[in-house]
C-alpha cells in the first residue's frame, strides 16, 4: 500500500465520518487515535472503503505513512489537547508539512498556533467544520483559515469532500490564522440565535395559543416550504411530530428543560463586546440557555412569583414574519461582528463569499443566505446587511408583525429575549439621533470624562458644580 494523501488523527464521530467521506471519493486516507485499539474496528466497520484507508496504532507510523508535504487532520477537543498533540507531532514534521485543527477551536489560540509553526516553516490550519456527523459524513460546509501555500495543497481535497450548493463548493479559504475558526465561531453564535428563536415561537404556540407539539409540528413543516426554509425549521418539525417510544407522549414532552452549550455562542458574545460590537440576539440565546440550567430556581420561582402566561392571539401568518425579520437581524449582526473582526486583524473576509459557503452543508443553512450573499455581492452600504434596499424593504414589511408578537408575548408574561433583542436592535439602529448624549454628560458630571459638541471640534466639559 503507498503512502496516504492525508491523514486523520482522532476517531470520535466526526474524525469517523470525515476519514469516510475522503475514502468515499477516493482519497487515499491515514487514520491514527490516541486510544489505539479504536482503529481495527474502524476498518473493520469501514467495508469497501478500507481500501482507500491506512490504519495506524503510533504516531510515528501515521507520518511516515503520509506523502511529502504531509497533511495531518486533527480531529480532537480543542485546548490543551491540541496543545500536548502538537508538541508530539512538530518533531516528526518537515518544514512545508501542514497541520490542521478541525475542532471547535479558540481562534486566539489558532492565531497562537499558526505563529508558533509558521516559526518552524510549517503550516497551521483553523478549520471550521460544520453539519454535524451526518454533514461531516456526506458533505460539510468548511471554513479555512491559513496561509495561501496551505490552501493549495488542501484545497483540492476539501473541494472534494464538501457540500455542494448548485454546485459550488461550500468551503473558502476566508484568511490568514484564525479567521476560519472565527467564521465557525460566528456561525454557531448564529446557529444559538436561531434556534433560540424557533424555540420562543415554539413557547408562544404551546403556552400561548394551547396548540400541541403536533400541531406545531404541522405548522412548521408548512413554513419549511416557503422563504422560511432551513435545516433547523426543517428537523424543528421532525422533533415536535416524535413520540417517546417508552410512553408515548410526544418526545419534546419528557426532555428536560434544560439546554446544554459548549462554548462557542459565548465566545461569540465575548468577542463581539471586545470589539466594541454587541450581539443582542446571540447575547440573548447565550443568556437564554444559561438560565434554562438554573431550573431548580425556576421552579421555586414559579411557585414564589407564579408561573402563569395569557393567551397570545397572533396568527401562524404573523409568527412567520416575526420569525423572518428576528432571523435576518440576528444574521445582520453576526456579519457585523464578522467584519469587526476582519479590520482588527487584517483578515479581508468576504461576507458573500461567507454567506455562499453556508448555504449547504452547515447546520444554519437557509434559503435567506441566498439572499444575503446576493445583498452583499451586490454592495452593502456601509457594509450593513439592513441597509440593502431589498432587505430593509423586507424588515419593513415584517417589523409590524414582529411588534405585534413580541408586544403580545409581554403583555401575556412570556419570555421573549431573543425576538425582543432583535426588535430592540432594530429600532436602535434605525434612530439618526438617540440617547446616548444623557449618558455623555452623566459621565462627564461625576468622571470629568468629557463629551464632544454638536457641530465643535475636541472635548469639552459641562459646567458642573459639586
Amino acid at each position: 500500500m503507498g503512502k496516504a494523501r492525508i491523514g486523520v488523527f482522532g476517531l470520535g464521530t466526526m474524525g469517523r465520518a470525515l476519514a469516510l467521506n475522503m475514502a468515499e471519493r477516493g482519497i487515499e486516507v491515514a487514520v491514527a487515535n490516541r486510544e489505539a485499539d479504536w482503529v481495527a474496528p474502524f476498518i473493520d466497520a469501514a467495508g469497501p472503503l478500507a481500501a482507500y484507508i491506512h490504519p495506524h496504532e503510533s504516531i510515528e507510523d501515521f507520518v511516515r505513512g503520509l506523502r511529502s508535504p504531509r497533511i495531518v487532520l486533527f480531529m480532537i477537543p480543542s485546548g490543551a489537547p491540541m496543545d500536548m498533540m502538537l508538541q508530539e507531532i512538530v518533531p516528526l514534521l518537515a518544514p512545508g508539512d501542514i497541520v490542521i485543527d478541525g475542532g471547535n477551536a479558540d481562534f486566539h489560540d489558532t492565531r497562537r498556533r499558526a505563529g508558533d509553526l509558521a516559526a518552524r516553516q510549517l503550516h497551521f490550519v483553523g478549520l471550521g467544520v460544520s453539519g454535524g456527523a451526518a454533514g461531516a459524513r456526506h458533505g460539510p460546509s468548511m471554513m479555512m483559515g491559513g496561509s495561501a501555500e496551505a490552501w493549495a495543497q488542501i484545497a483540492p481535497i476539501l473541494t472534494a469532500i464538501a457540500a455542494r450548493h448548485e454546485g459550488s463548493p461550500c468551503v473558502a479559504h476566508l484568511g490568514p490564522d484564525g479567521a476560519g475558526h472565527f467564521v465557525k465561531t460566528v456561525h454557531n453564535g448564529i446557529e444559538y440565535a436561531d434556534m433560540q428563536i424557533i424555540a420562543e415561537i415554539y413557547g408562544l404556540m404551546r403556552n400561548g395559543a394551547a396548540l400541541s407539539p403536533t400541531e406545531i409540528a404541522a405548522v412548521f413543516a408548512g413554513w419549511n416550504e416557503g422563504p422560511l426554509r432551513s435545516y433547523l425549521v426543517g428537523i424543528t418539525a421532525e422533533v415536535l411530530a416524535t413520540c417517546d417510544p417508552e410512553t408515548g407522549h410526544p418526545l419534546v414532552d419528557v426532555i428536560t428543560d434544560a439546554a446544554g452549550q459548549k462554548g462557542t455562542g459565548r465566545w461569540t458574545v465575548i468577542e463581539a463586546l471586545r470589539l466594541g460590537q454587541s450581539a443582542s440576539v446571540i447575547e440573548a440565546a447565550v443568556g437564554a440557555r444559561a438560565w434554562s440550567a438554573e431550573k431548580a430556581t425556576r421552579q421555586e420561582a414559579e411557585r414564589v412569583l407564579g408561573g402563569a402566561v395569557g393567551a397570545i392571539t397572533a396568527s401562524h401568518e404573523a409568527m412567520a414574519e416575526a420569525f423572518r425579520a428576528a432571523r435576518m437581524l440576528a444574521y445582520a449582526q453576526g456579519f457585523r461582528v464578522m467584519a469587526a473582526a476582519s479590520d482588527e486583524y487584517g483578515w479581508a473576509l468576504d461576507p458573500a463569499q461567507v454567506a455562499r459557503i453556508w448555504r449547504a452543508g452547515c447546520i444554519i443553512r437557509a434559503d435567506m443566505l441566498d439572499v444575503i450573499a446576493r445583498a452583499f455581492a451586490a454592495g452593502a452600504p456601509r457594509g450593513e446587511l439592513i441597509l440593502v434596499p431589498g432587505i430593509a424593504r423586507d424588515l419593513a414589511a415584517g417589523l409590524p408583525a414582529l411588534r405585534q408578537v413580541v408586544a403580545g408575548a409581554v403583555h401575556a408574561g412570556h419570555a421573549v429575549p431573543a425576538l425582543s433583542g432583535a426588535l430592540a436592535w432594530y429600532d436602535t439602529m434605525r434612530r439618526g439621533h438617540g440617547t446616548a448624549a444623557l449618558i455623555q454628560a452623566l459621565r462627564d458630571r461625576f468622571g470629568h470624562h468629557g463629551f464632544e459638541r454638536l457641530g465643535q471640534a475636541g472635548w469639552h466639559h459641562g459646567p458642573w458644580r459639586e
